[in-house]
This record gives C-alpha cells, sequence and structure tokens, in this order.
C-alpha cells in the first residue's frame, strides 16, 4: 500500500498541524540538525555495508549481543527482510493492523490469514504478526499473555513490532528475554521515539540463528550514511529526547473525552498518545478532506485498515493548542 498511508501533506496546500501519524512532532532538533551539518562529507563514500558500529551501540542500549541486532532502513525493511527469508510460510496477521505485515507477505508468496482472536492460532508452523502496542488501535497486549503464547506455541514465529513501545506505560516484552527465545523476533523503530520519519532507522532483534537467515535476505547499504550518523547521535542523546509519556497519555485522554462529548464521536480504548475513532455518521474520508481544506489540519483516514470501514479515523496527540484546533474543527463539521 504505497499510497495508503498518513502522513500526507503533500496532497494539500497548506497542512499547519498534522496528527496523521504516530510521531509526536514537537521535538527539538537542532543539536541533531547542527550534527548532521558538520558531517556531510560522509555522503562522498559508500557506508558500512551493513551499519555494525550502530547495530553495536543499540545492542550496547538492549544489554544484548550485536549478533544479536540488524539494524534496517526503518522497521519496514525489516518486516520486508522476514517475509523474504521465510518466504511461502503461512502468515497470521492480526487486524486490524499496520498494512505492511500483510504487503510484505503477499509479495513473497504467504499464505495470508487475518485473525483477531488467540483462538484462532494453531500448532501448525508459520508466522503471527502482531503490533504491540497496535498501530491503528493503540492497545497494548499484557506481557504475560504473550509469554504464554510464545511458549504455547514453539511452532510459530511470533513476529512482534514494538515500534511504539515507548509510549505506553504497560510492561512490553523486553529485547535481552527475547533473544534467548527461537521463535520471536522484536521490531523497533527510531523514527517514532525521535520522531525523525524521513531517516529510515530500524531495527530487528532476536535469537542469532533467526537474524543469520534475515541478514542473508539484505541489500548491502540499505542504510545510509547521514542516517548512520544521525542514529549515532541520538543514541548518544537519550535523555534529550525522552519522551513526558505520562503528560501525552493525560492529554489524550482529554481530548478523547471532549470528542466523545460532541455527541458524533466514539473513541475506542487505547494504552498510547493515538486512538482510533468511529463517526456515528458521515465517513472520515470527508472528514480528513475537511479538516485539511478548511483548517490545514491532518488526520488519518482509517477505513482502508483491513476490518475496518469509513467511519474509522486515527489521531496522533500532538500539543495542547493543536489538539483544541481539531476538537473545534471536528465540532464544527459535526454541527455541519
Amino acid at each position: 500500500m504505497i499510497n495508503g498511508h498518513g502522513d500526507d501533506a503533500f496532497r494539500y496546500a497548506h497542512i499547519r498541524a498534522n496528527f496523521s501519524s504516530n510521531v509526536y512532532h514537537r521535538v527539538n532538533h537542532d543539536g541533531l540538525n547542527r550534527y548532521l551539518a558538520e558531517r556531510l562529507s560522509c555522503i562522498r563514500s559508500y557506508p558500512e555495508p551493513e551499519p555494525y558500529t550502530l547495530g553495536a551501540e543499540l545492542a550496547r542500549l538492549y544489554g544484548v549481543r550485536p549478533e544479536e541486532v540488524c539494524v534496517t532502513n526503518g522497521a519496514t525493511e525489516a518486516i520486508y527482510l522476514i517475509a523474504q527469508a521465510f518466504r511461502g510460510s503461512r502468515s497470521q496477521v492480526w487486524i486490524p493492523t499496520f498494512s505492511e505485515y500483510a504487503d510484505a507477505c503477499r509479495l513473497h508468496a504467504h499464505r495470508i490469514e487475518g485473525i483477531s482472536s488467540v483462538e484462532a492460532l494453531t500448532e501448525e508452523e508459520g508466522i503471527c504478526w502482531l503490533c504491540n502496542p497496535n498501530n491503528p488501535t493503540g492497545q497494548t497486549w499484557e506481557a504475560d499473555t504473550l509469554r504464554r503464547l510464545i511458549m504455547q506455541y514453539p511452532r510459530t514465529l511470533f513476529v512482534i513490532d514494538q515500534s511504539y513501545a515507548l509510549f505506553t506505560e504497560k510492561e512490553v516484552l523486553p529485547v535481552d528475554e527475547t533473544v534467548a527465545c527461537p521463535n520471536v523476533l522484536l521490531l523497533h523503530s527510531m523514527t517514532k521515539c525521535f520522531a525523525v520519519p524521513g531517516l529510515r532507522l530500524g531495527a530487528v532483534t532476536g535469537n542469532e540463528d533467526l537474524l543469520q537467515r534475515i541478514r542473508g535476505c539484505r541489500m548491502p547499504w540499505s542504510v545510509n550514511a547521514l542516517a548512520v550518523e544521525a542514529g549515532q547521535y541520538l543514541l548518544r542523546h537519550l535523555e534529550e529526547y525522552r519522551m513526558e509519556v505520562p503528560a501525552l497519555l493525560a492529554e489524550r485522554k482529554r481530548v478523547a473525552e471532549a470528542l466523545e462529548a460532541t455527541g458524533g464521536v466514539e473513541v475506542l480504548p487505547s494504552d498510547t498518545h493515538y486512538f482510533l475513532a468511529r463517526l456515528r455518521k458521515g465517513s472520515a474520508p470527508d472528514l480528513k478532506a475537511y479538516l485539511a481544506e478548511r483548517h490545514g489540519l491532518l488526520i488519518r483516514d482509517a477505513s482502508n485498515f483491513e476490518g475496518l470501514d469509513t467511519r474509522y479515523f486515527r489521531i496522533a496527540i500532538q500539543t495542547e493548542e493543536e489538539n483544541n484546533l481539531l476538537i473545534e474543527g471536528i465540532r464544527e463539521w459535526i454541527r455541519g
């Protein structure tokens, strides 16, 4: 789904606040900008064929061996590498969720089944794709439930995308625990926690044997030199990018309650700074167009997530001032 994702501000003349991607945009990148400006000469040489140095730094952060970390061109490259490494597998995808799991599986001839209950899991060998916290719902699995499933279904490879793990207060599976499991891969995204979606930086962690299989499918130099430099800078400045998660969650609660109070929106439960909502009347594509064209506000039309319809949209919390503009814009649209 190349053109079906959010963050499509390029379609509109003027967007002043972007709620459509699950990135909190109000992050100060002045230090990163200066650092990269001083290192632009790195583009004159090839980067490492695989970003070993950055991978080693991530391994130290996670408390694991470098062989258990594979840095990728965003978490999306990791998704496609896994699908390629296990080409032709049976894949169960928990829905509704990020479309790239199923898209990558289709590209590599997987037999795909959308599931929405634990009872759908079977003893048959295959892959189960989970997003945790989930996109678009923001709901987070209980960590002990995942541990139980991993033990109960040893022939299932659990690919668990934890790109939004830093945006929830609920427990998620730690890297140093899961690398010991022969049937778990965790996906990670620097895009989300550092608000750098244009850089495309992610990673997959897991058992060394699993990662060797995945590394065998990757092309050289997939992570460019500037992205590697940026990743090293960001890992050295973690405290400067620490998100105030309780404040974001409190603001999400306020916005959700304000939208519910309009009488025209039902907000679904979420454990993160973003949430899925359903219109009681009208369509999300119409609401999106109205907000973008009349107010310069961009939301995510969620109707193209499998299992959802044209009533659904997704919002990622931004600043209080921007959120108030969004609440008022949606009120105005509902009043007609």
